[in-house]
């Protein structure tokens, strides 16, 4: 066997660096050095990786209290099964700019003051709610005009238009300061409209 020489890239190589068929040879001294040395650093890397995993775990755990919702929380919010498929009313004939834009337009628009028929028309149907890629509410599609759903259209009332009201403890409206005639000259939307 000749002496172990060196290529520039640190490798060893015996002294003869090809065989009869021309191909590179490898000294046995270089394969058992570099293969201790590759089964060193992979047994250190899986060593390294078992004993952090827990310790990564273990920070990142989530905080109880962090995903825990308070019963006053959970009262504030409103699934949206109880809005859609729920009667738009309009309140076009009794609206008033200070209570619409007030804090207190629940209260003004409400059921208990407004009273069914006599000063809250029904204009239509929730039929969904527009939400913008960062989930904030832009509005809700309602279905207006038509019989029977014959010759009735899609809108979009932004929300701006709209206020949510609560029928009862369980399910929602929207009273909207638009009257009837308003919803039915504006554009039509569909599927297509909002994806």
């Amino acid at each position: 066997m000749g002496s172990v020489a060196e290529c520039g890239a640190g490798c060893l190589f015996s002294e003869n660096l090809r065989n009869d068929c021309g191909a590179f040879t490898l000294s046995r001294y270089n394969l058992q050095t570099k293969g201790i040395n590759m089964f060193r650093i992979i047994g250190t890397t899986a060593l390294t990786l078992a004993m952090a995993g827990p310790a990564f775990a273990d920070a990142h755990a989530a905080n109880p209290s962090m995903t825990e919702m308070t019963e006053e929380e959970s009262a504030q919010l409103i699934r949206t099964r109880d809005i859609t498929g729920g009667p738009i009313y309009s309140v076009s004939a009794n609206y008033a700019e200070e209570s619409w834009m007030g804090d207190d337009y629940e209260t003004a628009y409400s059921y208990d003051t407004m009273g069914y028929g006599d000063n809250l028309e029904q204009i239509g149907e929730i039929e969904d709610i527009v939400l913008d890629r960062n989930g904030q509410m832009i509005g809700i599609v309602a279905e207006v005009g038509g019989f029977l759903d014959i010759g009735d259209k899609h809108v979009m009332l932004r929300v701006d238009d709209v206020r949510l009201v609560p029928v009862d403890d369980k399910t929602y409206s929207f009273v909207t300061r638009m009257s009837e005639e308003q919803l039915e000259e504006m554009p039509s939307v569909n599927e297509a409209w909002y994806n």
